[in-house]
């Protein structure tokens, strides 16, 4: 990944997807309100308030005003979006959720989305675990299960930005990453420039002699900001936010003559707010230093020059903080967004950012001026009920130069495609579960086995109607390092119908990768009915080859499972498993679990035994199913090193509810290993007897 930010994956995911599809269709309902717009429409969130600070939600679009450089505009499109936060539930007898092993685009998106901005760049290294703490924070205690958020670092380390997600534990996981990398305070280096140019013959330099580096820095982070806040242009019809958490732009703009970076740190300042307001994205500045009077670095000065006229001292630490503060609190307050500086307790402030995000107005219009000229035009949002206060986006900087033409009718069903892949959003319109398990391949790959499986009733099954399934792996640092687009054909028999507009349709692929962090894109379209769909998928590949023990994904199936037809079935799991490995998480209470997972031992050379325990835990805590097998490594043959592990387990006597299946393989072997997975289900009442069977 470049410094740019982790989710230019997404840009190179959708020319992916493109370039494997033959003809795009219209593009399904999006998540959420949306707009169709042409390039010069402007779209704006507000949020009302009454006088107690309470957000106002039964106005109409009649009770709006908008105005461009003080003309009224016509409002084309308004919509509410109230969202709850949702908490993500655990089973009364865990001590924490279970991570979900499917990811469904059945449920429209709609949460909050977020991207963090960690300033690496400027922020002290020894106040690095301040800006954990905040970070973390939010994360922990205001993300909803409902929300979506990645995280990009400054630094621009490969290995340390998040792509969207709502998992908690990867985003805490890129949020300890964080290295502060600031430079010391000006005035500290200013004051060791000082002395040690100091002679008795000539007064010393007290110029920044980091000042070169210092401008890079700033203008590294401000191109960072840019980026994030162009790359939301493409997401519609919410409010997209950016979470600055940074100690500041500690670059003194103001001497433009004594510090040659200062003409193009303002310019793109300027950059960031027109790109920001541009694409209706607010700025919330948040410096984790808390009350702050930069006493860290004035206890390492040990005496400041005698020469006052330098303005070295105490005053110019004190300013330093003003003007860092400053550039948060300008980013912020031009973007709709506010800046939280000089304070210990960051909750009122992460409250006040989840409300903002929560529940406001959008509004679009068409300006009665076209006119490309890059000029800003202020927004001025009203209302007409009295005693409301309105917050919104200050203005917008008109684009430049000659509009672009408009997509041509053989390009505009893939522009369209294009532009909802490029979303950080998963579309809803052709219903998909998907899942992926990891298993030891060719070293150092993995071999993934990938699953897809369509609502039936989302599909046109003429004989000639097709249906398009891609996918793609983006590595942590934003390559992609597999992908394919299956083609499936809808010529059925007349039973097969029935049971694909019954349960379903199932595709299974495999893609090898190498140990590590990927997003998994998995995109579907239907060419005749023009629905289309996407889900976005988190997994981790471990390393089979180097770990002493370790184990494979967990596959089920199950006998109403083997009722949804399978375009492709998987060779491997074949001769293994009684039915095509499933992303089925609710089954009837008359059915038959049926998993397999493979438990790798590296040391097996040593004779020794491995003891594999299968439980299923239900709601309350209670085990209601256990079974334990015993291994020996004997019988580990083969360049795969793992013993197979399969498992059928009877619903009937369990009762509808939700469980926990858990596999755990524990070594004998020097400190005993162990490994596992865990799968959340839940049963139901008994289902009848599917079509065809």
């Amino acid at each position: 990944m470049n410094r740019r930010l982790p989710i230019a994956g997404l840009l190179v995911l959708s020319a992916g997807v493109m370039a494997g599809a033959r003809q795009a269709p219209p593009p399904a309902p999006q998540p959420g309100p949306t707009f169709k717009v042409r390039v010069d429409y402007v779209e704006v969130d507000a949020r009302v308030t009454d006088r107690q600070g309470n957000f106002v939600r039964d106005l109409t679009k009649d009770d709006f005003q908008v105005l461009e450089d003080g003309k009224p505009q016509a409002i084309s499109a308004f919509s509410l979006v109230d969202i709850p936060v949702e908490r993500l539930q655990r089973p009364l007898g865990a001590s924490q959720p279970v991570e979900p092993d499917v990811k469904t685009n059945e449920r429209p998106f709609e949460g909050r989305i977020y991207v963090m901005v960690i300033d690496d760049l400027h922020t002290l290294f020894g106040r690095t675990d301040r800006v954990k703490r905040a970070a973390r924070q939010f994360i922990e205690q205001r993300l909803g299960a409902n929300d979506l958020m990645a995280i990009v670092h400054t630094s621009g380390r490969g290995d340390s930005g998040q792509e969207f997600t709502s998992n908690k534990r990867l985003l805490l996981a890129s949020v300890d990453k964080t290295m502060g990398d600031k430079l010391r305070s000006a005035t500290v280096g200013r004051t060791e420039q000082y002395y040690n140019t100091k002679n008795p013959m000539e007064a010393g330099d007290a110029s920044d002699p980091d000042e070169a580096e210092r401008g890079f820095k700033a203008r590294s982070t401000l191109e960072t900001l840019k980026s994030v806040a162009d790359w939301f242009a493409g997401v519609h019809g919410r409010r997209k936010s950016i979470l600055f958490v940074s100690e500041g732009i500690d670059y003194d703009i103001n001497d433009v003559f004594g510090n040659m970076s200062a003409s193009s740190i303002i310019d793109d300042t300027r950059d960031v707010i027109a790109s920001a307001t541009r694409s209706d994205v607010s700025i919330y500045g948040i410096d984790p230093r808390g009350l702050t009077s930069l006493g860290d670095e004035d206890i390492t000065v040990q005496t400041y020059p005698d020469d006052t006229s330098l303005g070295i001292g105490s005053n110019s630490l004190q300013n330093e903080v003003r003007l860092s503060q400053d550039s948060l609190r300008v980013l912020s307050d031009e973007t709709g967004g506010f800046a939280t500086v000089n304070r210990n307790d960051f909750a009122t402030a992460y409250e006040r950012i989840v409300d903002d995000n929560s529940s406001y107005y959008v509004l679009a219009y068409y300006p009665t001026s076209e006119k490309r000229d890059g000029k800003f035009h202020k927004i001025d949002v009203r209302v007409r009920r009295p005693g409301l206060t309105v917050r919104s986006r200050k203005g917008y900087a008109s684009p430049k130069g000659k509009a672009p033409a408009p997509p041509t009718a053989a390009n505009a069903a893939a522009t369209e495609l294009h532009d909802t892949l490029n979303s950080p959003l998963p579309v809803s319109g052709l219903t998909m579960r998907v899942f992926a398990a990891p298993f030891k391949g060719t070293a150092p790959n993995a071999s993934v086995l990938l699953g897809a499986e369509l609502r039936g009733r989302d599909l046109r099954l003429g004989p000639n109607d097709k249906v398009d399934v891609s996918y793609l792996a983006i590595d942590a640092s934003g390559k992609i390092r597999g992908s394919n687009t299956d083609s499936i054909t809808m010529n059925l028999r007349p039973e097969t119908k029935a049971r694909v507009e019954a349960s379903g349709l199932r595709l299974l692929n495999r893609v090898d990768l190498p140990p590590g962090r990927y997003q998994l894109r998995f995109a579907a379209r239907d060419s005749a009915g023009g629905a289309l769909g996407s889900v976005l998928y988190d997994l981790e590949v471990p390393d089979f080859a180097r770990l002493p023990f370790s184990m494979s994904g967990l596959v089920l199936t199950s006998r109403s499972a083997a009722a949804q037809p399978t375009a492709r079935p998987d060779e491997q799991l074949k001769p293994i498993l009684p039915g095509p490995p499933s992303a089925m998480r609710a089954f009837p209470e008359n059915d038959e679990l049926m998993l397999f997972t493979e438990v790798y031992d590296n040391e097996g050379s040593s004779p020794h035994k491995v003891d594999i325990t299968t439980t299923v835990t239900s709601d309350t805590g209670k085990v209601v199913f256990k079974d334990e097998s015993e291994r020996a490594s004997s019988e580990l043959q083969g360049a795969r090193g793992g013993y197979g592990h399969t498992e059928r387990i009877p619903l009937r006597d369990l009762g509808p509810g939700v469980y926990v299946l858990k596999v755990e393989a524990r070594s004998r072997l020097g400190k005993g290993d162990t490994a596992s997975r865990d799968v959340q289900f839940t049963v139901g009442p008994a289902a009848p007897a599917a079509p065809g069977r």
